[in-house]
């Protein structure tokens, strides 16, 4: 079976476009990371991916008007057959055409247990916040930032010497192992969009969880549907 052709979207050191790739190279992950594509021609992912043997692209976002970008970048994934697109530190607010269009097949990662904490700044303002949990949460992506239906998510234990480069960085290792499994379970048909939600089966007939990765089996955020 041919697997879904995937655009990471990245603006800089690519460490989830990292994960995703690492995942990528085991024969029996559902999805094929066929293009890596950043908007600044600095970013230095570029470097690793094409390290790795994979396609990479720049369409520059400065000096062009929103529409002029989106239709390079749209110009770019068509060119290479991408169905799946993957935000991973991509630095761009897209326009809602462009969201809409790729409706149900556009995820991202953010650093926080959504709707907590949207935008930027996530470590620093979970801290001032006093939370006991932080984490991260992949979910698909919908014109409102930060506001699209949560596929999984991820916590970890807010501690009392924490400081925001080591929350950062236990929340960093957690994304690293979320964000492969849930574009797995999107990419393999195991979970969609349906009714502004996201549903599917992330059960075996045992009731046992669906584990795309060796060693990681992350909780759903809403239970599956039979």
């Amino acid at each position: 079976m041919t697997r879904p052709k995937v655009a990471v979207l990245i603006s800089g050191r690519g460490s989830n476009m990292a994960a995703l790739l690492e995942a990528a190279a085991q024969p029996d992950y559902p999805a094929e990371i066929a293009l890596v594509l950043s908007n600044r021609a600095d970013a230095a992912g570029l470097a690793h991916a094409a390290g790795r043997g994979v396609p990479t692209a720049v369409v520059e976002s400065r000096g062009r008007t929103r529409e002029a970008f989106e239709a390079a970048l749209q110009a770019e994934l068509a060119a290479h057959g991408i169905t799946l697109v993957a935000l991973a530190g991509f630095m761009r607010v897209l326009t809602e055409g462009f969201v809409r269009a790729w409706e149900g097949r556009m995820v991202n990662i953010h650093p926080s247990l959504l709707p907590a904490f949207p935008g930027l700044d996530t470590h620093a303002r979970a801290l001032a916040a006093g939370v006991r949990l932080h984490g991260c949460t992949v979910h698909l992506v919908t014109p409102g930032v930060d506001e699209g239906p949560i596929i999984a998510q991820a916590a970890v234990p807010v501690l009392p010497d924490d400081t925001e480069a080591a929350l950062a960085a236990r929340v960093l290792t957690e994304e690293h192992r979320l964000y492969p499994a849930a574009l797995a379970w999107l990419a393999s048909g195991r979970v969609r969009l349906e009714g502004g939600r996201v549903v599917g089966t992330l059960r075996t007939a045992t009731g046992a969880l669906v584990n795309p990765l060796p060693g990681y089996a992350p909780l759903p955020t809403h239970r599956a549907k039979d």
